[in-house]
């Protein structure tokens, strides 16, 4: 097995929030829609361009998808919707905004939240009489030997 890095945890959980986007949305028991079926005729479709759309996800990325979710159970609740916002790929105004914090502090919270991942991925626990910032520079150097 390889090594994780955060590099590599960040594209995970990034590809995981757009499979999750992807997939459609969750419709009450009994929803159904009355209207009839609009076809477009001939004269309809002329000159208008072709909606692409994403295929959907298989289910080797749905399972991918969950898997990178439930890392998000190892951080704190803070640092688990900071790290989740930015696979998201929200700007970091509006996280500043909805958590209340400065910028500076929001991305730290995202590299450590990203970086304990790490960790936890390669069979390692971090040290907890260790500072963040140790955590944080060492997430990506685990297979060589840490000097505590």
């Amino acid at each position: 097995m390889t090594e994780w890095t955060t590099a590599r945890v960040e594209d995970r959980l990034e590809s995981a929030a757009d499979v999750f986007r992807t997939l459609p949305g969750v419709m009450p028991q009994g929803f159904f829609n009355a209207w009839p079926e609009y076809f477009h005729s001939f004269a309809d479709k002329v000159g208008q361009e072709p909606q692409m759309r994403r295929p959907r996800p298989g289910p080797r990325q749905i399972t991918e998808a969950e898997e990178a979710l439930l890392w998000l159970r190892w951080l704190e609740r803070d640092d688990a919707r900071i790290v989740w916002l930015r696979a998201e790929r929200t700007p970091w105004k509006r996280i500043c905004w909805e958590m209340g914090i400065s910028r500076p502090a929001a991305n730290r919270h995202w590299q450590y939240g990203l970086a304990l991942i790490t960790w936890r991925l390669n069979g390692r626990v971090p040290p907890s009489k260790r500072s963040r910032r140790f955590v944080v520079e060492n997430a990506n150097n685990l297979s060589r030997k840490i000097v505590l």
